[in-house]
């Protein structure tokens, strides 16, 4: 039976032998789709992009000016009518992401609420990664959000680029991922997030549509593996990959704008049940000096 690296954290390595036992040993190049950076052991929050960037070769720029997640947006293969509903707002956000501000509020369905504390006792606390508050806000909390990219020095072109955010009260790593998009063997373009872990990752592939009202729809929902959804990634004690499909665990994000702002709300569920909500306000950062 293969095994997880046993010199980490037993918390991790039992989560990870789960992986093991209960997904698929896959081969990378069978599915360039799935694959991104894994985190080392311990802390991720940005430790992880000094760890890869010394791992590849590659130059860390920090604190980029007009630097998107999806730039250009065309990169997403929407039709045509799709991308004349979207508003420029919302265009301009997901191609310069690093030049607004954001704002979240969180509403838990209290029958969940027990393992949120738990998953945040357990792991997020201790490896800086994937901390959601526990508590629902009673107002939004202001987000500090910072685009990461890492660079070939060669070339000068991103490899990768990290959406950095922490809670602006606390220092508090909310979700340090790496964000691009990728072709399923559907053929299907979906946005995908990787989130470090140590030995490890988890990856949300989330498929794009435009709704009749303009909104962006983030759909991370499937079937079976290949499908959009959550998965589980990490590498054995023998340097073999496994991973794991959760097609339980469904998110689904739908970003809209009006006149003063960008609005956002994200919706995670598990067996069918409502889990969480998250609410963002979206400002560009120019709107949001001017009010100071």
């Amino acid at each position: 039976m293969s095994l997880a690296y046993s010199k980490q954290n037993f918390k991790d390595w039992f989560t990870q032998q789960w992986v093991i036992l209960w997904g698929k040993k896959i081969n990378p190049k069978n599915v360039p789709w799935l694959m991104g950076p894994f985190g080392m052991l311990g802390s991720i929050a940005d430790d992880f992009v000094i760890q890869l960037a010394k791992a590849e070769g590659l130059t860390i720029k920090r604190n980029t000016i007009s630097q998107g997640l999806i730039s250009p947006i065309t990169q997403l293969n929407l039709s045509e009518s799709e991308i004349t509903r979207l508003s420029e707002k919302m265009i301009d956000f997901y191609e310069n992401t690093s030049d607004y501000h954001l704002n979240l509020s969180v509403k838990w369905n209290p029958l969940f609420k027990g393992f949120g504390i738990l998953v945040k006792k357990l792991f997020s606390r201790r490896i800086h990664q994937l901390n959601i508050p526990t508590k629902n806000s009673t107002h939004a909390e202001a987000i500090t959000s910072e685009i990461i990219t890492l660079l070939d020095p060669r070339t000068n072109e991103i490899k990768y680029t990290i959406w950095f955010r922490t809670f602006e009260s606390t220092g508090e790593v909310v979700y340090s991922g790496v964000y691009s998009t990728c072709t399923l063997a559907s053929g299907k373009t979906c946005v995908k997030a990787v989130f470090p872990l140590p030995k490890g990752n988890a990856t949300v592939i989330m498929s794009p549509t435009v709704g009749a009202n303009g909104e962006l729809v983030l759909n991370a929902s499937g079937e079976k593996f290949g499908d959009p959804g959550f998965y589980f990634l990490l590498q054995d004690s023998k340097g073999n990959f496994w991973t794991q499909y959760i097609s339980s665990f469904r998110d689904q994000l739908k970003v809209y704008s009006n006149k003063e702002s960008i609005l956002a709300e994200q919706t995670l569920s598990l067996w069918n049940q409502h889990v969480l909500r998250f609410k963002y306000q979206i400002k560009h950062k120019d709107e949001t000096l001017c009010k100071k």
